[in-house]
Protein backbone atom coordinates (compact mmCIF):
# COMPACT_ATOMS: atom_id res chain seq x y z
CA UNK A 1 0.00 0.00 0.00
CA UNK A 2 1.32 3.50 -0.72
CA UNK A 3 2.64 6.03 1.76
CA UNK A 4 1.48 9.55 0.98
CA UNK A 5 2.21 13.03 2.27
CA UNK A 6 -0.41 15.66 1.48
CA UNK A 7 -0.10 19.42 1.80
CA UNK A 8 -3.52 20.06 3.33
CA UNK A 9 -3.57 23.87 3.41
CA UNK A 10 -6.82 25.57 4.41
CA UNK A 11 -9.67 23.58 5.99
CA UNK A 12 -11.85 25.13 3.27
CA UNK A 13 -10.44 22.55 0.88
CA UNK A 14 -12.92 20.15 2.48
CA UNK A 15 -15.84 22.02 0.88
CA UNK A 16 -14.16 23.60 -2.14
CA UNK A 17 -13.10 22.14 -5.47
CA UNK A 18 -9.71 23.23 -6.77
CA UNK A 19 -6.47 21.95 -8.27
CA UNK A 20 -5.29 20.62 -4.92
CA UNK A 21 -8.41 18.65 -4.05
CA UNK A 22 -8.43 17.19 -7.55
CA UNK A 23 -4.82 16.14 -6.95
CA UNK A 24 -5.89 14.28 -3.79
CA UNK A 25 -8.69 12.54 -5.68
CA UNK A 26 -6.38 11.57 -8.53
CA UNK A 27 -3.86 10.03 -6.15
CA UNK A 28 -6.58 8.06 -4.35
CA UNK A 29 -7.84 6.69 -7.66
CA UNK A 30 -4.37 5.40 -8.54
CA UNK A 31 -4.23 2.57 -5.97
CA UNK A 32 -6.61 -0.07 -4.55
CA UNK A 33 -8.86 0.69 -1.60
CA UNK A 34 -6.80 0.32 1.59
CA UNK A 35 -7.81 -1.85 4.52
CA UNK A 36 -7.38 1.19 6.76
CA UNK A 37 -5.62 4.55 6.98
CA UNK A 38 -3.04 5.49 9.60
CA UNK A 39 -2.92 9.28 9.54
CA UNK A 40 -0.29 11.52 11.08
CA UNK A 41 -1.73 15.04 11.13
CA UNK A 42 -0.13 18.36 11.99
CA UNK A 43 -3.08 19.03 14.26
CA UNK A 44 -2.62 16.41 16.95
CA UNK A 45 0.34 17.24 19.17
CA UNK A 46 0.89 15.44 22.47
CA UNK A 47 3.45 14.67 25.11
CA UNK A 48 4.43 11.09 24.52
CA UNK A 49 2.87 8.84 21.89
CA UNK A 50 -0.87 8.37 21.47
CA UNK A 51 -3.14 6.72 18.94
CA UNK A 52 -6.91 6.88 18.46
CA UNK A 53 -8.59 3.64 19.46
CA UNK A 54 -12.30 4.40 19.35
CA UNK A 55 -14.71 2.56 17.08
CA UNK A 56 -16.52 5.71 15.90
CA UNK A 57 -14.20 8.75 16.02
CA UNK A 58 -16.01 12.07 15.91
CA UNK A 59 -15.27 14.84 13.41
CA UNK A 60 -13.34 17.56 15.27
CA UNK A 61 -13.81 21.14 14.02
CA UNK A 62 -10.57 22.47 15.46
CA UNK A 63 -10.61 25.98 13.96
CA UNK A 64 -12.43 29.30 14.15
CA UNK A 65 -13.55 32.04 11.81
CA UNK A 66 -14.62 29.90 8.85
CA UNK A 67 -18.04 29.75 7.16
CA UNK A 68 -20.78 27.74 8.83
CA UNK A 69 -20.75 25.35 5.89
CA UNK A 70 -17.41 23.99 7.07
CA UNK A 71 -18.67 23.34 10.60
CA UNK A 72 -21.48 21.16 9.26
CA UNK A 73 -19.09 18.72 7.58
CA UNK A 74 -19.03 15.28 9.17
CA UNK A 75 -16.68 12.49 8.19
CA UNK A 76 -18.14 9.37 9.83
CA UNK A 77 -15.38 6.91 8.96
CA UNK A 78 -15.09 4.03 11.45
CA UNK A 79 -12.09 3.65 13.69
CA UNK A 80 -10.04 0.48 13.95
CA UNK A 81 -9.18 -0.49 17.55
CA UNK A 82 -7.30 -3.54 16.27
CA UNK A 83 -5.03 -1.38 14.13
CA UNK A 84 -4.48 0.95 17.09
CA UNK A 85 -3.29 -2.01 19.16
CA UNK A 86 -1.06 -3.15 16.29
CA UNK A 87 0.54 0.31 16.13
CA UNK A 88 1.24 0.11 19.86
CA UNK A 89 2.76 -3.35 19.41
CA UNK A 90 5.01 -2.23 16.56
CA UNK A 91 6.25 0.75 18.56
CA UNK A 92 7.06 -1.28 21.69
CA UNK A 93 8.88 -0.97 24.03
CA UNK A 94 7.90 2.69 23.73
CA UNK A 95 4.77 3.45 25.71
CA UNK A 96 1.79 4.20 23.46
CA UNK A 97 -1.42 5.58 24.95
CA UNK A 98 -4.61 4.27 23.36
CA UNK A 99 -7.12 7.13 23.25
CA UNK A 100 -10.72 5.96 22.70
CA UNK A 101 -12.18 9.49 22.92
CA UNK A 102 -10.03 11.39 20.45
CA UNK A 103 -11.69 12.04 17.07
CA UNK A 104 -10.35 13.01 13.65
CA UNK A 105 -9.01 16.55 13.31
CA UNK A 106 -9.24 18.62 10.14
CA UNK A 107 -5.75 17.65 9.06
CA UNK A 108 -7.20 14.18 8.56
CA UNK A 109 -10.83 14.62 7.50
CA UNK A 110 -10.43 17.63 5.21
CA UNK A 111 -8.18 15.47 3.02
CA UNK A 112 -9.94 12.12 3.46
CA UNK A 113 -13.34 13.56 2.54
CA UNK A 114 -11.89 14.07 -0.95
CA UNK A 115 -9.80 10.91 -1.15
CA UNK A 116 -12.43 8.51 0.24
CA UNK A 117 -15.72 10.45 0.15
CA UNK A 118 -17.83 7.46 1.19
CA UNK A 119 -16.07 7.43 4.59
CA UNK A 120 -15.95 3.64 4.38
CA UNK A 121 -12.23 3.17 5.08
CA UNK A 122 -11.34 2.89 8.79
CA UNK A 123 -9.10 5.67 10.07
CA UNK A 124 -6.66 5.72 12.98
CA UNK A 125 -4.64 8.81 13.92
CA UNK A 126 -1.18 8.80 15.45
CA UNK A 127 -0.21 11.82 17.54
CA UNK A 128 3.15 13.58 17.42
CA UNK A 129 5.22 14.60 20.41
CA UNK A 130 6.62 17.75 18.84
CA UNK A 131 8.95 18.33 21.79
CA UNK A 132 11.15 15.59 20.28
CA UNK A 133 13.56 16.20 17.37
CA UNK A 134 12.72 15.13 13.83
CA UNK A 135 15.34 12.38 13.98
CA UNK A 136 13.42 10.68 16.81
CA UNK A 137 10.19 10.85 14.81
CA UNK A 138 11.96 9.26 11.86
CA UNK A 139 13.33 6.46 14.02
CA UNK A 140 9.96 5.89 15.63
CA UNK A 141 8.11 5.73 12.34
CA UNK A 142 10.51 3.19 10.84
CA UNK A 143 8.78 0.61 13.00
CA UNK A 144 5.49 1.24 11.22
CA UNK A 145 6.65 0.31 7.71
CA UNK A 146 5.24 -3.21 8.09
CA UNK A 147 1.72 -1.79 8.11
CA UNK A 148 1.95 -1.02 4.41
CA UNK A 149 2.35 -4.74 3.70
CA UNK A 150 -0.87 -5.30 5.66
CA UNK A 151 -2.94 -3.04 3.43
CA UNK A 152 -2.71 0.10 5.56
CA UNK A 153 -2.26 3.46 3.85
CA UNK A 154 0.17 5.64 5.80
CA UNK A 155 -0.95 9.24 5.30
CA UNK A 156 0.95 12.29 6.48
CA UNK A 157 -0.99 15.56 6.44
CA UNK A 158 0.79 18.88 6.90
CA UNK A 159 2.69 21.40 4.77
CA UNK A 160 6.38 21.48 3.84
CA UNK A 161 6.24 25.28 4.13
CA UNK A 162 3.80 26.65 6.70
CA UNK A 163 4.12 30.13 8.18
CA UNK A 164 0.75 31.63 9.10
CA UNK A 165 2.42 34.78 10.36
CA UNK A 166 3.68 35.57 6.86
CA UNK A 167 0.58 34.53 4.93
CA UNK A 168 -0.93 36.74 2.22
CA UNK A 169 -4.46 35.49 1.53
CA UNK A 170 -4.70 37.44 -1.72
CA UNK A 171 -1.57 35.97 -3.23
CA UNK A 172 -1.76 32.93 -5.51
CA UNK A 173 1.97 32.22 -5.64
CA UNK A 174 4.72 31.98 -3.03
CA UNK A 175 7.30 34.32 -1.61
CA UNK A 176 10.78 33.74 -3.02
CA UNK A 177 12.09 32.27 0.23
CA UNK A 178 9.17 29.84 0.45
CA UNK A 179 9.63 28.70 -3.14
CA UNK A 180 13.37 28.20 -2.58
CA UNK A 181 12.77 26.03 0.47
CA UNK A 182 10.12 23.94 -1.26
CA UNK A 183 12.46 23.50 -4.24
CA UNK A 184 15.28 22.36 -1.95
CA UNK A 185 12.97 19.87 -0.21
CA UNK A 186 11.69 18.57 -3.54
CA UNK A 187 15.23 18.02 -4.81
CA UNK A 188 16.14 16.03 -1.69
CA UNK A 189 12.91 13.99 -1.94
CA UNK A 190 13.66 13.07 -5.54
CA UNK A 191 17.24 12.22 -4.60
CA UNK A 192 16.11 9.97 -1.73
CA UNK A 193 18.17 12.02 0.74
CA UNK A 194 16.21 11.35 3.92
CA UNK A 195 19.05 12.58 6.12
CA UNK A 196 18.88 16.10 4.71
CA UNK A 197 15.08 16.13 4.92
CA UNK A 198 15.07 15.00 8.54
CA UNK A 199 17.66 17.65 9.38
CA UNK A 200 15.58 20.19 7.49
CA UNK A 201 17.48 23.17 8.90
CA UNK A 202 20.27 22.09 6.54
CA UNK A 203 18.11 22.77 3.48
CA UNK A 204 18.96 26.45 3.56
CA UNK A 205 18.63 29.73 5.47
CA UNK A 206 14.97 29.84 4.47
CA UNK A 207 14.22 26.97 6.86
CA UNK A 208 13.68 29.38 9.75
CA UNK A 209 10.75 31.01 7.97
CA UNK A 210 9.53 27.90 6.13
CA UNK A 211 9.34 25.76 9.28
CA UNK A 212 8.94 28.17 12.21
CA UNK A 213 7.37 25.32 14.20
CA UNK A 214 7.72 21.64 13.30
CA UNK A 215 4.18 20.26 13.45
CA UNK A 216 3.31 20.78 9.77
CA UNK A 217 6.64 19.47 8.50
CA UNK A 218 6.93 16.35 10.68
CA UNK A 219 4.18 14.35 8.92
CA UNK A 220 6.50 14.27 5.89
CA UNK A 221 9.18 12.70 8.08
CA UNK A 222 6.78 9.89 9.04
CA UNK A 223 6.02 9.15 5.41
CA UNK A 224 9.71 9.13 4.47
CA UNK A 225 10.43 6.73 7.33
CA UNK A 226 8.05 4.02 6.13
CA UNK A 227 9.40 3.94 2.58
CA UNK A 228 11.77 1.31 1.25
CA UNK A 229 15.12 1.86 -0.40
CA UNK A 230 14.73 2.74 -4.05
CA UNK A 231 11.00 3.53 -3.91
CA UNK A 232 10.26 6.19 -6.51
CA UNK A 233 8.48 9.30 -5.21
CA UNK A 234 5.68 10.92 -7.18
CA UNK A 235 5.33 14.67 -6.59
CA UNK A 236 1.87 16.25 -6.93
CA UNK A 237 0.15 19.57 -6.13
CA UNK A 238 3.59 21.15 -6.45
CA UNK A 239 2.91 24.80 -5.70
CA UNK A 240 3.35 27.41 -3.00
CA UNK A 241 0.30 29.60 -2.47
CA UNK A 242 -0.75 32.52 -0.25
CA UNK A 243 2.92 33.43 -0.01
CA UNK A 244 3.92 30.99 2.70
CA UNK A 245 1.97 27.72 2.33
CA UNK A 246 3.37 24.83 0.29
CA UNK A 247 0.76 22.45 -1.06
CA UNK A 248 3.32 19.96 -2.38
CA UNK A 249 2.47 16.32 -1.85
CA UNK A 250 4.57 13.20 -2.37
CA UNK A 251 3.46 9.60 -2.84
CA UNK A 252 5.46 6.37 -2.64
CA UNK A 253 4.44 2.94 -3.80
CA UNK A 254 2.27 3.92 -6.75
CA UNK A 255 4.36 1.97 -9.26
Amino acid sequence: MPAIFVGHGSPMNAVEENEFTEGWRAIARSFPRPRAVLCVSAHWETRGIAVTSGERPETIHDFRGFPEELFTVRYPAPGDPGLAREVARLLAPREVRLDPRRGLDHGAWSVLVKMFPDADVPVVQLAMDTSRPASEHYGLARGLALLREQGVLVLGSGNVVHHLGRIDFGREDGFDWAVRFERAARERILAGDHGALVEYESLGPEARDAVPTPEHYLPLVYVLAVTGEGERPVIFDDRVTMGSISMMGVAYGLA
